[in-house]
């Protein structure tokens, strides 16, 4: 009975009393740009302007600003001067046509002050009220006058600017005057920091979310945050309430929320609280909600929401209301694992940087965050840490409502030129910040790590174990670590998790690929949750068929240089094969990086980087999806779900390459991070070639399948003796009665000596011999392998460019990939796809390449490593010419008789080279000198690389940590 009188009443005065109103001051406002910042001292506020521009929006989406040209003031590092030198790059420095490489080019750069106004009439109902502006994401200082009396300052990065205009507003038009500075004069984050850096969002100048005059009675609800207890199945309520009246108030609080799980409805009881307030006065309350035994938690799984409203009532009347959404969520750790709702959790996240290519800015509208967070998900991904940055509100709505799990941080990079625990004003200004995420996003369940920023310099674990102490003081509803860090970073050791590298990668260029080892040697240092700092970072060549998708605020003119580039070298008929080839090759090196991570017990998880491409520090084309989010063409979220999911079938195999002679030995494993076991799951194998012709196959089973990584399931055995040719089988592992499948390809060759065919004259010297036999006509295979000069300076890895060269000033490697004719008879006994898969490794890892700078135009080698599109110069690996009257394979990778029994792939691709060389099919139809030929040789490169920049990165600095 007492329930249902205080629902009446609840009903009662939500029907008699007025609800909080506003006014939108989205649209048209008159402009000024300040560019000798002269407008305080001349009292521009007491003024009108000339200009006009739309808000929401930036002076850059509304074409204000300074044209591009050589002197713009970007904020970023440039690790890469050379377009400022190179005689190359002199058309793209042109006055009216500059074109820049190092990110998306904006079509106007401002960087200063500016100045908007508007006229807003306020109702006579307003009078007495308070009154509110509201500015959404405005970047970044903000000040305001308001009839042209000063209200006030502020500077945030993360939350709306929110300012009290009350004593300065009349019933009437009113005039409101913003003064908006993007410099980094009073507060500066890093200039790299993806907040501010023209890297990513770019520094704009503008307000681009929400934008009104609040208005509320004097008695008012300043903050509502919520407090899950989920064990106790109860949240606690904290609220500030605010009283700007001369008199005091008796009053009571009434809470109630209403849950929905996938259309289910849960009305929780709700709570009365009488409450005293003094005039003038703010106060904190406490309350308790029990939310009953049909309470909903917040998963993944499971992302039921609560909405509560908080009304504040006297007298029989609401003089506020405040409404938020919460979960029932709870968030702890055990050892290494972090758990929701005490289940384990696996963080299968990637970054996101802020990457918005039409705007300049990120969005503030929840459908746009939920495409984005959707396509995430479809990869098998359930995590995102925002790098460097706090996004909007939308985000967090977005991100509740389908289940993903948050790591916002603030909004600093405080390095290259700043640095914490050294007293600059960076130091108090990431608590600010930290505060207002806190106040303004705290309650969302989504949001359940904090980090303080990324790589930071300066004395910093004394102030990060300082902020992780203070926070977890603060806030328990989250975790907290120092910042996001690389692996030669030093340990803040009072942070609850670890976002580090250096626990990572791929050591494909030492080390044969398999998939028995894993991180746990790695792992064995730290005692904490450790997730994986930016994962990945495996380059893919340019896909300019995106170029036509840049119809905004910026132009990909890189990609313009990139092209051209390409085409400057006679190249550009290859593209689309560089960039199926380089991402065929990305694709499998994001799977043996990410199963890797999964084949190790106790790993927390990884985070990306990433998913998506990032557009600046020189163009880092590291993504499966474009930075619009939409797919690549080599693969798609099905594909990369084998690999990526939360139960993952896996394979422990010593090598992916077999003579038919052995025997392969292997065992499957899985990955399960579901909450839940699974029951007697039965894992269905099988072996089989190109064909469906099945050589092996068996059932392997459990009792069951609890939480954890690399769980083992069973060997299995397969003799390869009945592989009679040289095949690439797929092994196939299934969770039968489940979408859960993984592959893996294997290559099998016969296990029989290579010799020399005698009408092939082999030699590893091209010497008068080697003449000799051409000029009568005959046939010569010339293993060049480690004798060439041209290209000497072009290494290669079988694994890609790693984030990109320009960033990180030409480090190796600097190919990407292989482009191959497989339809040339000169693989037909080497079966291969036109890019370089697992039996390439043995071939390809380290060899020399060849730059082919003075081969005909349109030349195409059998092989062809892709060089960095920075340069773009035409390489070669294996390739067929007529010399004279001979014929001529010339290989610069170790191809021989001699080649030992460990390297059967090699063994086999020269096998069926010397096929081809003997067969009427041998008809090289490009034709270049015997000189050509001999200057590899001898000559370097004609073209020689210099970045013309003294500083680098910091993962280029020995002894970072102590900077």
């Amino acid at each position: 009975m007492k329930i249902r009188l205080v629902w009446m009443l609840l009903l009662a005065v939500t029907t008699v009393s007025a609800q909080e109103t506003g006014i939108s001051l989205a649209g048209h406002w008159e402009f000024q740009v300040d560019s000798l910042d002269a407008g305080i001292r001349d009292k521009w506020y007491m003024g009108r302007f000339t200009d006009s521009i739309q808000l929401p929006g930036s002076m850059l989406t509304n074409g204000k600003g300074d044209a591009i040209s050589l002197t713009t003031r970007w904020t970023g590092s440039i690790y890469d001067s050379s377009y400022y030198f190179s005689p190359y790059t002199a058309k793209y420095r042109q006055p009216g046509h500059i074109k820049i490489p190092f990110w998306l080019n904006p079509l106007k750069h401002y960087v200063g002050a500016a100045w908007y106004q508007r006229s807003v009439t306020v109702p006579a109902s307003w009078t007495g009220k308070r009154i509110m502006l509201f500015l959404e994401r405005a970047h970044i200082q903000t000040q305001v006058w308001v009839n042209g009396v000063f209200v006030g300052k502020q500077n945030s990065l993360v939350a709306p600017h929110e300012y009290d205009i009350s004593a300065y507003c009349h019933a009437g038009v009113n005039r409101v005057v913003l003064r908006i500075d993007n410099s980094l004069k009073e507060v500066n984050p890093g200039q790299d920091a993806h907040s501010v850096s023209d890297h990513t969002q770019g520094n704009w100048n503008g307000v681009i979310g929400t934008m009104q005059l609040k208005v509320s009675e004097k008695e008012y609800i300043k903050e509502v945050q919520v407090f899950p207890d989920v064990p106790g199945k109860t949240a606690a309520i904290r609220l500030v309430l605010a009283n700007a009246t001369d008199g005091a108030i008796n009053g009571d609080i009434l809470v109630h929320a209403t849950g929905n799980n996938g259309g289910k409805v849960h009305r929780v009881s709700p709570v009365k609280k009488a409450v005293r307030l003094g005039a003038q006065n703010t106060d904190t309350v406490w309350l308790s909600l029990p939310m009953g035994n049909d309470m909903f938690t917040w998963s993944e799984y499971q992302p039921a929401l609560y909405r509560l409203t908080v009304q504040l009532v006297s007298g029989g009347r609401q003089l506020a209301a405040h409404s938020t959404t919460f979960g029932m969520r709870s968030v702890a750790i055990a050892g290494r694992e972090i758990r929701i709702n005490d289940h384990p959790i696996t963080l299968r996240g990637t970054l996101n940087n802020c990457e918005f290519p039409l705007t300049g800015y990120p969005s503030t509208d929840v459908r746009e965050w939920e495409r984005i967070l959707k396509v995430i998900q479809s990869y098998g991904l359930n995590h995102v840490r925002f790098h460097s940055w706090c996004p909007p509100e939308a985000a967090f709505e977005a991100a509740d409502k389908l289940g993903v799990y948050l790591q916002p941080e603030a909004p600093s990079w405080p390095n290259h030129g700043v640095a914490i625990g050294k007293g600059m004003p960076v130091d108090q200004y990431l608590y600010d910040e930290t505060a207002r995420m806190l106040q303004w996003y705290g309650n969302h369940p989504s949001f359940i790590m904090l980090s303080a920023g990324n790589e930071p310099a300066g004395n910093q674990v004394p102030y990060l174990n300082a902020y992780v102490d203070y926070w977890k003081a603060q806030d328990t509803r989250r975790l907290y670590t120092g910042m996001s860090v690389g692996g030669s970073w030093p340990v803040v050791d009072h942070a609850q998790y670890q976002v580090r590298g250096g626990v990572r990668g791929l050591t494909w260029d030492k080390e044969r690929p398999e998939t028995y080892s894993n991180y746990a040697a790695g792992l064995a240092k730290f005692d904490k949750p450790f997730i994986a700092h930016e994962m990945g970072q495996w380059c893919v060549f340019p896909d300019f068929g995106e170029v036509k998708s840049y119809t905004g605020a910026y132009r990909a003119y890189n990609f313009d240089i990139f092209r051209e580039s390409l085409q400057e070298k006679g190249m550009l008929d290859q593209a689309g094969a560089f960039l199926q080839a380089s991402g065929k090759l990305q694709a499998l090196c994001y799977k043996h990086e990410i199963e890797k991570t999964l084949r190790t017990p106790g790993y927390t998880g990884f985070q990306l980087l990433g998913l998506q491409d990032f557009p600046g520090q020189g163009t880092a084309l590291v993504g499966v999806v474009n930075a619009f989010w939409k797919p690549k063409s080599y693969t798609n979220a099905a594909a990369f779900r084998q690999f990526c999911n939360d139960v993952v079938p896996l394979v422990q195999l010593p090598k992916f390459v077999y003579k038919n002679s052995d025997t392969l030995p292997g065992s499957i494993l899985v990955a399960n991070a579901k909450p839940a076991p699974m029951l007697q799951p039965q894992f269905q194998w099988v072996l089989k070639n190109e064909t469906g012709a099945v050589y092996a196959q068996g059932t392997l089973g459990m009792d069951s399948l609890g939480y954890g990584n690399g769980q083992k399931v069973g060997d299995i055995r397969v003799a390869l003796h009945k592989v009679l040719q040289p095949e690439k089988l797929t092994l196939s592992v299934r969770i039968a009665g489940t979408a859960y499948q993984n592959n893996w390809d294997i290559w099998v060759y016969p296990d029989q000596e290579v010799k020399v065919p005698q009408e092939v004259y082999y030699t590893t010297q091209l010497n008068d011999s080697a003449r000799q036999v051409l000029e009568r006509g005959g046939k010569v295979f010339f293993n060049a392998a480690g004798k060439i000069v041209k290209g000497k300076e072009v290494v290669m890895y079988f694994q890609p460019v790693f984030w990109n060269t320009s960033w990180f000033q030409m480090k190796p490697p600097h190919v990407t990939g292989m482009v191959i004719a497989k339809d040339s008879k000169a693989f037909a006994g080497f079966p291969t796809e036109g890019y370089s898969n697992l039996q390439w490794w043995e071939i390809a890892n380290k060899a020399q390449v060849m730059v082919l700078e003075d081969f005909p135009a349109g030349f195409k080698p059998l092989v062809q490593p892709i060089d960095t599109w920075f340069l773009n110069r035409r390489l070669g690996l294996i390739m067929e010419v007529a010399v004279g009257k001979g014929k001529l394979i010339l290989s610069s990778a170790d191809l021989g008789p001699a080649i030992s029994n460990d390297k059967p792939a090699a063994r086999q691709l020269f096998a069926s080279l010397m096929q081809y060389m003997q067969s009427s099919d041998f008809a090289p139809t490009q034709s270049v000198s015997f000189e050509t030929v001999a200057d590899l040789l001898k000559t370097p490169s004609r073209f020689r690389f210099s970045t013309h920049t003294a500083d680098s990165p910091d993962e280029l600095k020995p002894n970072t940590g102590k900077h």
